[in-house]
């Protein structure tokens, strides 16, 4: 027996009332997040007939006219649509549950009928709050006389994100999302929870995006967005910021719009990405900004690089190398130099103490979010935080996220956040999240590429790239020079032929530049073959062609292997080359190989090579005036565009 009724089969009951119909009832129970959800078939509202599988349970005084036809379609469609079974009671909790409750409210709305009580959800309404530099956002009930019922703000955004209709509420129950409001601001309020502190502070980069929105919902201006808002009007309203008094270098015009940004940046306590290419001067520009006490991070072959750019342009700094064995911070030193190496493992050392800037060079080495000497350089503190690059992303956007997390913490907020948000949708190519992630990170990013700036470049930009030997190769280099360095003094003292020391100079040169060209020794790789593919690689990622001269075929050939293990197609030319005219055609084309690797001699003549803008001499020629010739070569012959001369020098 049941309450109102009895039990009895169902062509027992198939008498009484004809006009009732068959409909599917939802006895929702909730135990805080928790739903409980039995599917019921049933005749009436109230409930008069209950349908339990090939039984029927009387709940009132008569029994309907069953349709069998209607309750067959009924159950159908609970089990089509929503998975569920007449009698079975399913239990879910959170954003499950908060889906299976939406889907059953918008089943009920296409079976027609209205909305059971148990159903029902109150309309969440968002209030944001915005208290100087601090913001919060409130999602909550409207209850008249009562109590306002709140959500959590994170997980309103999720469920929205999901497509959801509903979210938890926290004291139980659940609440219906403001979707029309959400479709407008939900992007910018995940954005700028992404990037709260837990203090409730707004992170610096993100008080524009904070600005914005409080324009259109007409709520108070943070107070500190005046001194930003150069950044907003876009980059000519940078002011230009003064130059270090020091500084001994005439800055072209790109380069003197690129240190006042970053002085706006430096000065605002906001970081940033230079993001120029190759050759257009990012040390210069990075030099410009330091003041204090800076730390200097880059890889170990380009240390020597960055003390001697300090001494030729900003001398007025004094300059410690942090490196090898013995090190030692020098507290004294305006600029300390270490390598990405040394990070790593003296992060804890380097990481207490406050600087007032940072800069990482080749700051790609932080693209894996999850290495070592990523998670080194986002425990660094300092005011100013800068990120050199040519190629800040060149696989994946996890590269993106991992430098703007060094540059400006919490911009782009947690990385999984980021995936959620950013990264997954970018994938499905969602053109939009695209709009949004370049707008976000514009005020802090400046990347130009020589074709932007081509007016104001000379024919030629010299570089000399420092690569310091490893331990065996400087054992091969002094083991060489021991060896000849006394023959000579006592030959020449006696009169000889300058030849015996010419060749001694040779064997030296050969040392310094692959082990494998010294007689008797073999090796792999050099230092130098690898300072010169990470350029290559930086160059050629940006889109240039480079041309790539020894006087040694036999180092040439030691280079091959390193380009094809790199992805990087290349084309030769040396003295064994038949077809001169068909090599140079094969490089020309605009869908040729990007490197040209030539020997000196043989790219003396004939040469038409208009199409590279770099050029690498990989060793030094007796006679520089040939070593001018080769790099003048490519604009000699060809001033479409500038050509960089790049000699790597063995420390």
């Amino acid at each position: 027996k049941e309450r109102g009724g009895g039990e009895n089969g169902t062509k027992r009951l198939a008498r009484g009332d004809r006009t009732g119909r068959a409909r599917l009832a939802f006895d929702l129970g909730y135990q805080g997040h928790a739903l409980s959800v039995p599917a019921t078939l049933v005749y009436g509202d109230p409930p008069v007939l209950r349908i339990d599988g090939d039984r029927a349970v009387l709940l009132g005084k008569s029994a309907p006219h069953r349709k069998l036809d209607e309750e067959r379609e009924l159950v159908n469609r609970l089990r089509d649509e929503l998975h569920l079974v007449p009698g079975r009671r399913v239990d879910l909790d959170g954003p499950e549950a908060a889906r299976l409750l939406g889907r059953i409210r918008e089943f009920q709305r296409r079976l027609g009928g209205a909305l059971e009580r148990a159903i029902e959800a109150p309309e969440l309404v968002a209030r944001i709050v915005i208290d100087g530099d601090r913001f919060d956002v409130v999602f909550e009930t409207e209850e008249a006389g009562g109590t306002p019922r709140r959500a959590d703000a994170a997980a309103v955004l999720h469920a929205y994100r999901d497509g959801l209709e509903l979210t938890p509420l926290l004291d139980g129950g659940f609440g219906a999302i403001p979707k029309d409001f959400l479709a407008r601001y939900g992007d910018r309020l995940a954005d700028l929870l992404a990037a709260r502190r837990p203090d409730g502070s707004v992170q610096p980069a993100a008080m524009l995006d904070l600005g914005a929105l409080a324009a259109e919902l007409d709520l108070p201006r943070p107070g500190t967005l005046d001194k930003l808002a150069p950044l907003v009007e876009g980059f000519d309203a940078i002011p230009s910021a003064p130059l270090p008094p020091g500084l001994r270098a005439e800055l072209r015009s790109y380069q003197r719009r690129g240190v006042d940004w970053l002085s706006f940046l430096r000065d605002a306590g906001l970081g940033g990405v230079l993001a120029d290419d190759m050759g257009l001067g990012k040390t210069l520009q990075a030099l410009c900004v330091l003041r204090g006490r800076s730390l200097v991070i880059c890889p170990k072959s380009v240390v020597y690089n960055w003390a001697a750019e300090i001494q030729r342009f900003r001398p007025d700094l004094s300059v410690a190398i942090y490196h090898g064995a013995r090190r030692e911070l020098d507290e004294r030193a305006d600029v300390t130099l270490t390598t990405y190496a040394v990070l790593r493992l003296d992060v804890e050392r380097l990481a207490e103490r406050r600087w007032d800037v940072v800069v990482l060079d080749e700051a790609q080495a932080i693209k894996n979010p999850e290495s070592q000497t990523a998670r080194a350089a986002f425990a660094l503190s300092a005011d100013f935080r800068l990120a050199l690059s040519g190629t800040p992303v060149e696989n994946r956007l996890d590269e993106l996220w991992s430098v703007m997390h060094f540059a400006n913490p919490g911009l782009l907020g947690g990385r999984s956040d980021f995936q959620t948000r950013f990264a997954e949708p970018l994938t499905r190519g969602d053109g939009a999240v695209a709009e949004r992630l370049r707008a976000r990170i514009r005020p802090f990013v400046l990347r130009r590429h020589k074709r932007d700036v081509l007016p104001e470049l000379p024919p030629r930009t010299d570089a000399l790239l420092y690569v310091e030997l490893d331990e065996a190769e400087r054992a091969v280099y002094d083991a060489v020079r021991a060896a000849t360095k006394q023959e000579i003094v006592e030959r020449l003292a006696a009169g000889g032929s300058v030849l015996a020391a010419l060749e001694a100079l040779l064997r030296l040169r050969q040392a310094a530049c692959h082990v494998g060209l010294v007689p008797g020794q073999s090796r792999e790789g050099s230092s130098k073959v690898e300072r010169l593919l990470g350029a290559l690689e930086d160059a050629v990622a940006d889109g240039h062609k480079a041309l790539v001269f020894s006087q040694w075929t036999s180092l040439l050939d030691r280079v091959e292997p390193h380009l094809r293990e790199a992805g990087i197609s290349f084309t030769r030319l040396d003295g064994s080359t038949r077809d001169r005219a068909g090599v140079v055609a094969e490089f020309q084309n605009p869908a040729g190989p990007p490197v040209l690797l030539i020997s000196l001699k043989a790219g003396g003549t004939g040469l038409n090579l208009t199409a590279a803008d770099h050029v690498f001499l990989l060793d030094p020629w007796w006679n520089p005036a040939v070593e001018e010739q080769r790099a003048d070569g490519a604009p000699r012959l060809g001033k479409e565009r500038p050509a960089r001369g790049t000699p790597p020098a063995p420390k």
